[in-house]
Order: structure tokens, then sequence, then C-alpha cells
């Protein structure tokens, strides 16, 4: 047996060290539970579920937004040895169905917020065994709960306090994390301990985390974004943790002058809108000394409005769930100078470009484009019963060294500064001229009633493709396509020839656009109204 820490140590050695310092905040239930507390209620309702059953590599399936609740479970389930699957709380019934039956799950834990989906699945669920409702703060501990279902508090009030006697491995599956999806069906990407727990380590360091940080959670817990490079590195480290149920951006700034939070992760996003809600309030935000960002690059501006109304620092994470997710950085001091790159590899992580498809020696040369490869201790162990994309996805260089195919384009300038330029799969090929995405979007985002842009390819008999946009703002397709044309960023090949205005982009997430769904049905982007422009 191992002596490597798996989750469940790790949580169990912060209670040692810090026992009665503030673990979990969680304001909506007014909840400030200690390490030594959080230790025990991981062991109480492990105990309580392992009374119904659920043992070693048995699948736990969440559908909670952020709070005690989730955290919870998730450690009950590393003291069991039981896998960890948390779903995004966002899904309908369908896609709750698809994930519950595709990950065999024998529990699922849900809310009042989520249960109109859950209660959907469930006459098609097949393995689910036993349902745990979570009650709003308002509804009482032992009232009624949804038929055949259990109450989560009257549950943890049940188990025994003393730790499972289960000897959980480092090698044992810790969770199954299903991909959001930026190309269709959600894939479940399985982690062990062990690698879980290297990359709590990667991302204590290359975060600069401190034991007196204090952390704000409002990004979805069931991410990996937030919970692998924030949440878990924050335990691990005895940090204090601030949970609030979902992202609203003046309940952030309130939270961060109210428990004096010293560092977060938010999308770029999130980081702008939190930037604008500051600047039209007064908020004393003097705590705040560190962001963390990912998803996609910090452009200038926001970059420019966060330093003037949040803080100095900030640091860049590149990666995505498969490798933990976090594998190349951004960090403060590189900002300015590299802005619009992801950075370098992290501690114990290397990266690669090479050919798309190719070998993983096929490397291709400085700013050159090519697919990003990345290896990693923190890379998963596969996808869920999907051999054939596993075998696609990781591979083996010439001196047998494992290789994870990102699916992203990028290049490597001559300080070794990685440049994500687009997704393998959203490459516009128009005339026999291959056009970037991120290239159109990034002259489309300098026009200042411009506020989400996604430029996707269309099938043209004429050119195979025309490119296409959609955009978000106040502004017309004839200024757009004025603005393109007098623009000395971008070809004229590559300037869209039509441009649908849409209330909003569907996303996943961690914020990344689901460029698939425009493709396949504009309409899943609302109501587009589609305006064509001069050739």
């Amino acid at each position: 047996m191992s002596t490597h820490p798996t989750l469940g140590t790790t949580l169990e050695q912060s209670a040692s060290r810090v026992p009665g310092k503030d673990a979990l905040v969680y304001p909506r239930r007014e909840q400030r539970l200690t390490y030594e507390e959080v230790d025990a209620a991981a062991d109480r309702l492990a105990n309580a579920l392992a009374d119904l059953g659920v043992g070693r590599g048995d699948r736990v399936s969440t559908m909670l937004y952020n709070g005690t609740e989730i955290c919870l479970t998730l450690y009950a389930c590393a003291r069991l040895g039981a896998v960890f699957n948390p779903m995004n709380y966002r899904l309908p019934a369908g896609e709750v169905e698809f994930i519950a039956n595709d990950a065999g799950s024998t529990v699922m834990v849900y809310e009042a917020d989520t249960a109109e989906a859950v209660e959907g699945a469930r006459p098609a669920l097949e393995t689910v065994e036993e349902y745990v409702y979570v009650p709003d703060p308002g509804e009482e501990r032992g009232g009624e709960t949804p038929g055949g279902t259990r109450g989560f508090y009257d549950l943890l009030d049940s188990g025994a306090d003393e730790r499972p006697a289960v000897a959980v491995d480092e090698e044992d599956v810790y969770g199954l994390m299903y991909t959001s999806g930026t190309t269709g069906r959600p894939k479940g990407v399985v982690h062990t301990h062990r690698d879980m727990v290297d990359h709590n380590m990667l991302a204590l360091a290359e975060g600069g985390l401190r034991h007196t940080d204090t952390g704000l959670s409002v990004m979805p817990l069931y991410h990996a974004a937030e919970l692998h490079a924030r949440l878990l590195p924050l335990i691990h480290r005895g940090c204090t943790n601030v949970l609030y149920h979902e992202f609203d951006p003046e309940q952030t700034l309130r939270a961060v002058e109210e428990h004096e939070v010293t560092t977060m992760f938010l999308a770029p996003t999130a980081w702008n809108a939190v930037a604008l809600t500051a600047a039209q309030g007064e908020f004393d935000l003097s705590s705040l000394r560190m962001g963390l960002y990912g998803a996609a690059p910090m452009p200038g501006q926001v970059l420019e409005n966060c330093k003037e109304q949040l803080c100095e620092d900030y640091v860049q994470a590149y990666g995505m769930t498969e490798i933990g997710p976090a594998g190349v950085f951004l960090y403060e001091d590189e900002q300015e100078q590299k802005q619009g790159a992801a950075g370098r590899p992290g501690l114990n992580h290397e990266m690669r470009v090479v050919e798309p498809d190719a070998d993983p020696d096929a490397t291709v040369g400085t700013d050159e484009v090519g697919e990003i490869l990345l290896r990693s201790n923190s890379l998963m162990n596969e996808y869920w019963n999907r051999p054939d994309a596993t075998a696609e996805s990781i591979r083996q260089d010439d001196e047998g060294r494992t290789w994870y195919y990102t699916g992203d384009l990028g290049r490597v300038d001559e300080d070794g500064y990685l440049y994500v330029i687009d997704r393998k799969d959203d490459m516009i090929i128009s005339g026999g001229e291959n056009v970037y995405p991120t290239e159109v979007e990034d002259v489309l985002f300098t026009h200042e009633d411009v506020v989400e842009a996604a430029v996707v390819g269309e099938p043209d008999e004429e050119w195979g493709e025309r490119i296409v946009a959609y955009v978000v703002g106040d502004v017309s397709a004839e200024e757009l396509d004025r603005f393109v044309r007098e623009s000395d960023e971008l070809a004229d090949f590559k300037r869209p020839r039509a441009y649908y205005f849409v209330g909003e982009l569907p996303k996943n997430p961690s914020g990344k656009v689901q460029k698939f769904r425009l493709r396949s049905d504009g309409d899943e982007a609302g109501e587009p109204e589609g305006v064509e422009v001069a050739e």
C-alpha cells in the first residue's frame, strides 16, 4: 500500500494542523465550519453513505450549486474510496439521464433548484438506488422531501462518528468529471487520488497560495477550474474558503469586503463584470491580493480595468479537465509584456506543438501553428467507457512518454510562451485558405459596442465555407463590416460575410463558447437576425 496522500488524508492533515480555523464559510446557511468540524462531518456522511450500500468504486452524483454540501459529499466519497461525480447544475433532464446512466451512478444528491431536472430524469435512471435531497435554508431539517428521497442533513446526522475503516489507495479513482463539451456529447474524465493531490501541489505553488489566504468560490464547484485549481488546494493548505451559491458581480464584491477575501478564480468575462461593477460603487477591496483566471486570455482593456478597480496581480492558468485542469501559467509579472499568451508549462509539466494529429515527435518550428500537446502528473487515466477517444487523446512518443492531445491549435514564441490560436475543430477553410476564428473575433472585440462575438464557418457552395459572426451588442452589420474593412489587422478574405445578432452566446461552465451549437443550429444562441454584407 502506497503512503502517497489521498484527498481524504489532505483534509485530515489540515484538520490536525489548524483544527479550530474556519475551513468553510457559507453565508447562505449562516454556516462557519472549522477544519475539525469538516473533518468530522466528512466521516459521518461517509458512514451514512456506507450504510446505504455505497462502497469503493461506487459513483455518487451531485446536482448541487456551491455550498458546504457539495464539499462534504466530495470528502465523504474520498473517505470511502467512492467516486465523486459532480454534474453541471444547469443540465436539463435529458443530459442528467445521459451522464448518470453512463457513469452508472448509485446515489444522486440534489437540491430544490435542480429538482425539476433530476425528477424529470428519474424514471429513466437505470442504476441510481438512493436520492438525497438538500433542503433550501428556509426548509426545516426532517421536513418533507420529494417522494422516496432522503434528507441530506438527516443523513449526515445519522452517520457514525468514527473514521471509516477503508484503506483508500492513491491509485483509486477519486472523481468522474464530465467535460462540459465544446464539440458535442460530454465525456467522463477519470482522475485518481494521486493525480489530484499532485495537482493540488501544482496549484499551491503556481498560484502562490499562503496559509493566511481566504478564498472565495463563486464560480461553479462542479467544474474542475474552481474545484481543482482553487478549493482543493486551499483546503490542502489549511486556508479559509467562503462559498457563494452562484456568481453575481455585486455580491462577489460584497463578499470580498465582508470576509476579507485575498484570492479568487474567475473567468475573464466574470472579472470584467466585477471590475465594471466596482467602478460604479463603493467597496473596500484592499484585502484582495491575487486573481486567478482561465478559459481564455484576459483582454488588455479588461486587465487594465481589473488592475485599476480590484488588485494588481493576476495569474492565468491554461489547461483542461483532462490534465487537472491547470498546466500552463502566465504569471503576474508577465501579464502586460506577454498579453494574449497562455504562458509557459508549470512545475512537472511539459508542452509540445506538433502537426495536427501527427505523432508526438512531429514538432513544428518556433511560431508555427500546430496542435498543443501536454505532459502532466495530473493527466487523467482515461475517458470513462470511451476506449477509442482515450486512444486518440493519449499517445506515447518514441521514448515511451505519454502526451495528451488537447485539440487546441497554438504556437510557441522564441521565449517559450504558448499562444492558443483556436480549437482544431473550429478552424475554417474558406477558398482553400485557413482562417482561425479568434483572429477575426479579436478585431470585432475592438469595436466599442461589441460585448461578445463568435466566428464560425457555414457551408458554402463556392468557397467550401464562408465566415459568419454571431454578435452580442448594440451595433449594425453595416457598421461592423465597415469597421473590419478599415482595420489593418485582418485580410479581406477573413472578413465575415454575414452577421447574426443574438442576446447571448451558448457557453460551457468555464465560459468557453460552444461553437458546435452555433454551427449545428444558430437558434441555440437565441433568435438570430441574419444580415448579409456585400462581397
